[in-house]
């Protein structure tokens, strides 16, 4: 009982830090304005989340569940499918969960832009220690392996042709929709990015793109430029 009370209570804290967060931004984002919204004391609320860090290291938890939970479902509801399509759907899922939660997208590009560039070296001591990013670092591979598993669903029953490694095609695929993710978060969260492109207009581009490759054989020698 007492541990599920505690859990209620870090849910209503990361409740109130996503409306401050989404509000003011991490950077502006104070640890007093999260407790106020949460109706408890700044003492309460560091006995719970030691920094700002692991505060917003649990926002970024919250989010990538939710995006799991996305694919999840998406992988469900089209199991009787061709791989293709739901490799596809799940392309689309990534990109509409990027434009309906601006904040979790921002989150997750920060998140893996520090594990994948090899920037870890920039991570703070806070955010090591948080226990969500020992979480992440447990699950943050699951999307791919969930698309490819796909990607080799469709290989098998003829829908996916290219010859590439599904790991290496959804690694593709991930490029594509985290580029897509960067221009959401650069343009505000707008439907027109800071290009003047329709979002819409580049999502549907996208998935072209990504259905052409994969419905297409490739030699990987003739697609890499020599030097």
């Amino acid at each position: 009982m007492k541990e599920e009370k505690r859990q209620n209570k870090e849910e209503l804290i990361i409740d109130a830090a996503e409306k401050v967060f989404s509000k003011y931004g991490y950077k502006n984002a104070k640890m007093e304005d999260v407790s106020k919204l949460a109706g408890i004391t700044k003492v309460t609320l560091y006995s719970y989340f030691q920094s700002k860090e692991n505060l917003y290291m649990a926002l970024t938890y919250r989010g990538f569940q939710k995006l799991l939970n996305g694919y999840y479902q998406i992988i469900d509801k089209h199991k009787s499918d061709t791989g293709l399509h739901s490799s596809l759907a799940l392309l689309d899922k990534f990109m509409d969960f990027s434009t309906e939660n601006f904040l979790y997208n921002e989150a997750l590009l920060n998140y893996f832009s520090a594990i994948r560039s090899g920037n870890e070296k920039k991570l703070t001591e806070a955010i090591k220690e948080s226990i969500y990013f020992k979480k992440m670092q447990d699950i943050h591979n699951l999307l791919f392996k969930l698309a490819a598993k796909e990607v080799l669903r469709g290989k098998e029953d003829g829908s996916i042709i290219n010859d590439f490694d599904p790991m290496f095609l959804s690694l593709h695929a991930w490029t594509m929709v985290v580029g897509y993710s960067k221009v959401l978060a650069a343009s505000g969260n707008e439907k027109t990015s800071i290009f003047h492109i329709k979002m819409s207009n580049l999502k549907r581009i996208i998935l072209q793109t990504a259905k052409i490759v994969l419905v297409n054989k490739m030699d990987l020698d003739e697609v890499l430029i020599e030097n």
